[in-house]
């Protein structure tokens, strides 16, 4: 049963990323100014108290991953539709045990993940300028696409991108929330660690392809060279520079839909 107070909680949080949001959203300020940090402090402060039962969710059972592609109605990872206005959108995201949500971008897009239950890790990745990939290229005597093992095939040059490693860490229920921002941490992978797992998760503004907000997924290269960082060798605390290459939507992986059984939410 959820908690008396639940549905002023979870109101509290929607009109909370509201008043964040609504101003801020996508724009340069909303990496700065002191209202808009006051705000985000306040609606992260919400999200730290939510819990599972809090929405009429129950954790789920552990089981075998679902075949890829093959049976569409069993899908790896579900969202639960909670609201959307045109400042932010906030669902619940499930995974099943041993699912991943690949590595993905949130085009000017700031976020907040809070775990309900289970375990996650988060990889979070900040791009870098395109044309550090020709100054790279211009450094070596080798083409970039040879730098690589395998080596890229020449029409994949234009879909590498430089980033940042810029965090790696687990995730429970009593974990404070988990931040992005347009400029940081913008790109990341989410494994479900040793059973199933539950995440509210608010974007600000929503994905809107037609408004350059499209999702686009990555591959982590190996440097044929050997990197520090995919050995294992380097210090996760600190940022480590790292080639990804733009890929389509991995084939093992999709999301269904599911209702949404806690609260009402109105704005």
């Amino acid at each position: 049963m959820p908690r008396d107070n639940m549905a002023s909680r979870i109101q509290k949080i929607a009109r909370q990323a509201l008043l964040t949001f609504r101003k801020n959203g996508s724009t340069s300020q909303a990496d700065e100014g002191k209202s808009f940090l006051e705000n985000v402090n306040k609606l992260t402060a919400l999200l730290s108290e939510i819990r599972a039962e809090d929405l009429n969710i129950a954790p789920r059972a552990a089981g075998p991953l679902p075949a890829p592609i093959s049976v569409p109605h069993n899908p790896p990872v579900t969202y639960m539709h909670i609201c959307e206005t045109d400042a932010f959108s906030m669902g619940v995201f499930l995974l099943k045990s041993g699912a991943c949500i690949p590595l993905h971008d949130h085009p000017g897009m700031n976020g907040l993940l809070k775990v309900l239950y289970g375990q996650v890790s988060i990889s979070g990745f900040d791009k870098l300028d395109a044309a550090g990939a020709k100054k790279k290229e211009k450094a070596t005597a080798a083409p970039l696409q040879q730098q690589f093992n395998p080596p890229l095939l020449s029409h994949q040059k234009d879909a590498l991108r430089r980033a940042l490693l810029r965090s790696v860490g687990e995730f429970s229920e009593s974990s404070g929330p988990c931040l992005l921002s347009p400029h940081r941490n913008n790109l990341h992978q989410i494994n479900a660690v040793d059973g199933p797992a539950a995440f509210l998760d608010i974007l600000a503004p929503p994905y809107d392809p037609d408004d350059g907000r499209d999702c686009h997924y990555y591959k982590l290269l190996q440097l044929a060279a050997g990197s520090e960082l995919l050995a294992g060798q380097a210090d996760p605390s600190v940022p480590q520079e790292v080639w990804l290459l733009e890929i389509p939507q991995p084939a093992d992986f999709w999301c269904g839909g599911e209702p949404y059984p806690g609260p009402k939410v109105s704005l």
